[in-house]
């Protein structure tokens, strides 16, 4: 039996779901004093609001790039970026980025590292204390709100620097690889605390991975890209029902069938790839 791979992805609404992000021709060169580097060439991407896309490729294929340049940090060298239908020209709050460091304050506790976002933002203590309390509940560290960084794990510190954006609201949410430094253990459950809040938050995300077994775990869909330089090779629909378990037999089909077509194997076997 073949996974169902024409379903339409689950967050659909009538099934249409509008555009919130939109990148066209995007590319990117670094100057040398040797030559120019192409890093990034020509890239499209659509993002619906809601919709959660994983990018998955290899290392220095300029996946990390591509989300600097959408952050706002670095500029582009071609291209448009567009969120909302404004042109995105510097870093806003309306899109928030989480590495795969944590970079948490450590002279600050989790509680504190969670409401340093909110400073400036005309939230009186106790409006933002609530702010922080739900977020520190969502994340499931009440317990440790007063904790130093240095005294909890590597997956509490990554679920302090999720709770640390998201009490932002960001409309679009970039996360580079943020789980790839954890144990199997602390990756499965960062994972699945991310899939819990996105169907809670409805927030826009593009996940940066090298993990075939991670992508197909999160996606809507899939952008597979290849390097030198940088580029889309194949847009994979995943249309695998949720929650999806990684003992089903579909789901092993479906990694197995993406594994094999990145390793040039199994080209043609999934929708979208070239």
């Amino acid at each position: 039996m073949k996974p169902r791979l024409t379903v339409v992805s689950p967050k659909a609404v009538s099934g249409v779901r509008l555009p919130i992000l939109e990148v066209r021709s995007l590319t990117k060169v670094f100057r040398s004093s040797h030559a120019p580097v192409k890093v990034l060439e020509e890239i499209d991407i659509t993002a619906a609001a809601g919709e959660l896309i994983c990018i998955l490729g290899p290392s220095g294929c300029g996946k990390s790039t591509l989300l600097k340049i959408l952050s706002g940090f670095i500029p582009p060298s071609a291209g448009e970026m567009r969120l909302d239908d404004r042109p995105i020209t510097r870093p806003g709050p309306e899109r928030c980025v989480v590495f795969q460091e944590d970079a948490l304050f450590p002279w600050l506790t989790v509680a504190e590292n969670i409401a340093f976002g909110l400073r400036g933002k005309g939230k009186d203590r106790r409006a933002a204390r609530r702010e922080v309390d739900r977020f520190l509940s969502l994340v499931g560290l009440t317990p440790y709100r007063d904790y130093l960084p240095r005294e909890i794990s590597g997956g509490m510190k990554q679920r302090v620097a999720l709770a640390r954006v998201l009490i932002l609201k960001p409309q679009v949410l970039f996360m580079d690889e943020p789980f790839a430094s954890l144990d199997a253990q602390a990756r499965e459950e960062m994972q699945n605390l991310l899939l819990s809040l996105w169907a809670k938050l409805s927030h826009t995300i593009l996940f940066v991975t090298h993990d075939v077994v991670e992508a197909v775990t999160l996606a809507d869909r899939i952008l597979v890209m290849d390097k030198n330089p940088g580029r889309i090779r194949a847009e994979i629909p995943v249309a695998l029902d949720r929650p999806r378990r990684r003992d089903d037999p579909e789901f092993i089909r479906f990694s197995r069938m993406l594994h094999d077509g990145l390793r040039g194997s199994g080209e043609g076997n999934l929708p979208g790839w070239p």
